[in-house]
């Protein structure tokens, strides 16, 4: 079966690209917003077994699609040089540098989204001009305080968290950053608050929502926040690539199984307009579109009556 899977993969050939130099790390703004730029090996560490690349060089920065349906298109690869840029064009406030910083000394930092996925958040929730936000999955805090900060004084974000330790950064950043006031703080598991809310009347009330927690549980609370979250309201989905191992017939373990699965489903969910990302970890972008919920195509488990 592995076999199969490899035979009918998408396989890529690299050409080589020469790039100048970054010198990245500069502000390019007076404003609030700066540039960020991370250290070298808190970045693209799946590169660093390049042995092409072990310089931060990008000597494969472009790669192509053998399968000639694809038209040799050219797609960028993202070297580690090439990331560094990227964030050096990343406007970052300087609370979240701080709290970026703080939370890159913790356990389990490598959960926190890139100042890049940030950013994009930020963006698609100006774009929608979302009033009503939700988050499953907060960690310290960081993603959520940068939709925080964009949203309107009116605004409200419902932050889910299980765990309460890192919690308290969330909020202590939450106070810091004078947005405290749009956050509430849900100490719990993140299905049973969800469906709280639609139990309170909430379906449909909500402009966007963030999942990025137990990666086996996507299936659950996207529907559950399907529920939530307005007509042509947005729901975004993180970890979807999963370090890549999604792309690999060779990795079978549950959590890979699962997000693959859940990436299929959502391929195709005709109740959603889609699409896949590869910034960060691969992120999966939904609009709801204005269609008739088909309760048969929930789970009996998720719904709340």
């Amino acid at each position: 079966m592995a076999a199969k899977a490899a035979a009918n993969a998408i396989t890529y050939r690299s050409v080589a690209s020469s790039m100048p130099a970054i010198s990245g790390g500069r502000c390019r703004s007076s404003r609030t917003w700066n540039s960020v730029r991370l250290p070298r090996n808190r970045c693209c560490s799946s590169l660093r077994n390049n042995p092409a690349d072990v310089d931060g060089s990008n000597s494969a920065a472009v790669v192509v699609a053998k399968d000639d349906k694809y038209g040799s298109k050219q797609i960028i690869s993202l070297t580690a040089r090439l990331y560094d840029y990227i964030l050096s064009n990343v406007r970052e406030p300087e609370i979240m540098r701080q709290l970026r910083e703080e939370t890159a000394a913790m356990r389990g930092s490598q959960m926190q989204v890139s100042p890049d996925q940030a950013q994009l958040l930020a963006m698609l929730v100006q774009l929608i001009g979302a009033q009503r936000c939700i988050e499953v999955g907060v960690y310290t805090g960081y993603s959520s305080l940068a939709v925080a900060l964009v949203l309107p004084e009116s605004g409200c974000l419902v932050a889910c968290e299980r765990d309460s330790k890192s919690l308290e950064v969330a909020k202590r950043f939450y106070e810091k950053a004078g947005v405290a006031h749009k956050v509430i703080v849900k100490h719990g598991m993140a299905a049973d608050i969800l469906r709280s809310l639609i139990l309170n009347g909430e379906a449909g009330c909500y402009d966007f929502a963030f999942i990025d927690a137990e990666k086996r549980m996507n299936h659950e609370y996207f529907e559950l926040l399907l529920q939530l979250v307005r007509v042509d309201g947005v729901i975004v989905i993180d970890n979807v690539l999963w370090h890549g191992k999604v792309a690999d017939p060779l990795v079978s373990d549950a959590k890979t199984e699962s997000i693959r699965n859940f990436n299929r489903r959502i391929m195709e969910d005709e109740r959603v307009s889609i699409s896949m990302v590869p910034i960060g970890d691969g992120m999966t972008i939904c609009k709801k579109r204005l269609m008739k919920m088909n309760m048969d195509d929930i789970p009996q488990s998720l719904h709340v009556i």
